[in-house]
């Protein structure tokens, strides 16, 4: 299997309001830098996974939609909890239906997201998609 991996970092606000969330519960920061690695079984006629700036280029659309919001009151996380697992499957989910929008997308067979807190923490989501 092939992969390329593009990130970026973002700043978001949530809170996490159940009592397992320690001092999380209250509304606070976090900026997490996005890792997205795409895979597929073979490389294009180019010997490549998929364009490096195509690749960045939807990474930044789908977290131009969470930069500098607050969580809390974003549509997608409305009755949901914003933790970090979640909010990798949601850049999971959403980078996969921006593939169609390039030339190779639809070769994708996966997506590998990992959103790293700090040096020492991260969480991650992983979509198989059809290829």
């Amino acid at each position: 299997m092939f992969s390329l991996t593009v990130r970026r970092h973002f700043m978001v606000a949530h809170s996490l309001p159940r009592e397992s969330f320690g001092p999380a519960q209250g509304l606070h920061g976090a900026t997490f830098v996005a890792e997205v690695t795409f895979r597929r079984p073979a490389l294009n006629d180019d010997a490549i996974v998929l364009d490096i700036g195509a690749a960045g280029t939807i990474l930044e659309g789908v977290l131009g939609g969470l930069n500098y919001r607050n969580l809390d009151e974003h549509p997608a996380f409305e009755g949901k909890l914003s933790t970090t697992e979640a909010l990798a499957k949601h850049i999971a989910d959403a980078v996969a239906h921006e593939l169609g929008s390039i030339p190779d997308g639809q070769a994708i067979t996966g997506l590998d997201v990992v959103l790293r807190e700090n040096p020492d923490a991260w969480a991650g989501y992983s979509l198989q998609l059809g290829g």
